[in-house]
């Protein structure tokens, strides 16, 4: 059960788009997926009306043969709290009933067509009286998939549609929450967000459980994690049913739910589980029902979007809007960001978007959480902000770092900015691993197993990976040093044309000073690489394969799907999901 919310219409996607992801409900809530004004949190979103409008609410209960469950929920609408009388006459009550299967014969049918009129006649007979009711009956079986996917196109950006199944009970308080949510949420433009698809008033139990490792599954996945509700679904029934798909379009898209939450199995919303599609035998009550009196009086004062928390699909915490644009953000945002003591700074100079998408799987497979990007102002970049990634800004960070007014190369401004990166990580205490678009990290195990104190720096010259190790050797060598002779090289040859070798320069001058470097072991892919010698390589412990930037880009995905490290899918989503049992 969830409303959901309408999008603009300038920014629906077009029909094919929404036959081919099948699932009407979430593209509804599509708008623009990243731009510059929407990477922050609580920032504005600008709509076509000056004041705040009324909004139709379409109640959408989908049915089939299950007069018990649907009498139960329907009364329980009815006799909600609907507010003033005001907006009587614009929530609107749409019942779908799925009609039973035309290959059936006999007795079989006869019951069929018994039940299906006593449905029928209890619909027809029950009095709604906030808006219009709409029956719609089927004259075939669309199952519940169907019914899903077939209940709701939105006639204007001021129209909610809340959709449940019959064997849901809706609390009389349940509407006072979902339009207070609508007034928060999506009128007003300080708490707008577009990553936001709607909210759900069940209780959030659909998630994997603490101390759990595994794959939560998405359509097509082989291994699930088995506490998820939704698997076990899926694992039973296939794609009868139409969660999995709404989870793989909701997870592939970067979107979040608003979910409530009170104390004591307590929710707005209560499936009892009865027998169906979902479950063979009924199951009783998921939840408590809350009604006036076991709930406090503000609960409907509802936080900024900007206090609230976010979580992922593995409900670890994320920080959508993390953009860095100055050195004193980045030395606020970088603790939050290391794992013991190290940061992996990824650059999106050149940068594919399938390649980073693919990089963003292997780091959920390696539960690698400590990366944070740096790359020019872009889409890719905004758009990973939006998701939780925390993100440089290189055309704003290096703006307030070279006061000049010289328009520099992608070059210039990624090696200054990996620079003064890996300063501010120094004089915070961590080492840093600095990477191109074009590697990738397989396996940090063996990575990690080979990194010592006994040298300083590591690097992959042409892989473009550095390692600086935190050190006070490094950290005066870097500031003094380093980072002076890059800078010093950028700003006297300030031609249009000018090119720096961020990996080549830090490594002469190391060996310059004399200071002790060793080279990362990696594997080339290229157009005429056999997979079996790459894979003999990774066999041997070459933890970082890369590739040539000149080589085509279908070539090294085939490359990649042959060595099976082509994690995502045609709409550039994670095959799977990895949950680790370490969630921090």
């Amino acid at each position: 059960m969830a409303i959901v919310f309408p999008q603009p219409k300038k920014n629906l996607l077009p029909l094919l788009l929404f036959l081919f992801c099948i699932s009407v409900i979430i593209l509804l809530l599509l708008v623009s997926e990243t731009t510059h004004s929407v990477a922050e949190r609580g920032s504005t979103f600008r709509r076509d009306y000056a004041d705040v409008p009324p909004f139709t609410f379409l109640i959408k209960v989908l049915t089939f043969n299950r007069l018990h469950s649907l009498s139960r929920c329907l009364r329980s609408l009815a006799a909600a709290d609907y507010g003033v009388a005001g907006d009587r006459g614009r929530i609107h009550l749409h019942v779908y009933i799925d009609h039973f299967s035309l290959a059936q014969k006999g007795k079989l049918v006869e019951d069929n067509l018994r039940s299906a009129k006593q449905i029928l006649d209890f619909v027809d007979g029950f009095e709604w009286v906030f808006g219009e009711k709409l029956v719609h009956y089927r004259t075939g079986n669309a199952g519940l998939q169907g019914q899903w996917l077939e209940a709701w196109w939105p006639s204007s950006d001021h129209e909610f549609a809340f959709v449940v199944e019959d064997d849901l009970e809706l609390s009389p308080l349940y509407y006072g929450v979902l339009e207070s949510l609508i007034r928060k949420y999506y009128d007003d433009t300080s708490n707008f967000s577009p990553s936001i698809y709607g909210a759900s008033l069940q209780r959030p139990r659909f998630v994997p459980v603490g101390g759990n490792l595994g794959t939560a599954s998405l359509p097509k996945a082989v291994e699930r994690v088995q506490t998820m509700v939704t698997n076990g679904w899926y694992k039973k029934l296939g794609e009868r049913i139409w969660t999995p798909w709404f989870i793989k379009f909701v997870h592939s898209r970067g979107y979040f739910n608003i979910y409530t939450s009170f104390p004591n199995e307590g929710a707005l919303s209560v499936s009892h589980r009865d027998a169906g599609v979902n479950y063979r035998k009924s199951a009783g009550a998921d939840s408590q029902l809350l009604n006036k009196s076991s709930i406090g009086s503000d609960f409907l004062k509802l936080q900024p979007l900007s206090n609230l928390k976010w979580y992922d699909y593995c409900f670890s915490e994320v920080v959508p809007g993390r953009v860095v644009r100055n050195l004193n953000e980045l030395g606020t945002i970088l603790p939050s960001v290391q794992r013991e003591r190290t940061v992996i700074l990824v650059s999106l100079f050149a940068a594919e978007k399938m390649f980073i998408r693919n990089l963003l799987c292997h780091f959920d497979k390696l539960n690698t959480r400590n990366h944070i990007f740096i790359g020019p102002s872009s889409e890719l970049l905004f758009d990973l902000s939006r998701r939780g990634y925390p993100v440089i800004d290189a055309d704003k960070f290096l703006d307030k770092l070279i006061k000049s007014k010289t328009s520099y190369p992608d070059s210039v401004k990624e090696g200054v900015g990996n620079a003064y990166v890996v300063k501010k990580c120094l004089e915070l205490g961590y080492s840093t691993w600095v990477f191109a678009s074009n590697a990738l990290l397989v396996d940090n195990g063996p990575l990690l197993g080979r990194i010592s104190s006994e040298y300083d720096f590591y690097v992959g010259e042409s892989s473009g990976i550095l390692i600086v190790q935190s050190s006070s050797v490094t950290q005066k060598l870097w500031s003094n040093e380093i980072l002076q002779s890059i800078v010093s090289s950028t700003t006297k040859n300030n031609s249009p044309n000018q090119r720096l070798d961020f990996i080549r320069l830090v490594k002469e001058l190391v060996e310059r000073k004399g200071k002790r470097i060793k080279t990362v072991e990696t594997m080339s892919i290229a157009e005429n690489t056999n997979a079996n010698s790459v894979n003999q390589s990774l066999g041997d412990g070459k933890p970082v394969v890369y590739w040539s930037p000149e080589v085509g880009s279908n070539i090294i995905r085939t490359k990649l799907a042959e060595l099976n490290l082509w994690l995502i899918d045609d709409d550039l989503s994670c095959k799977a999901v990895i949950c680790h049992s370490s969630l921090s």
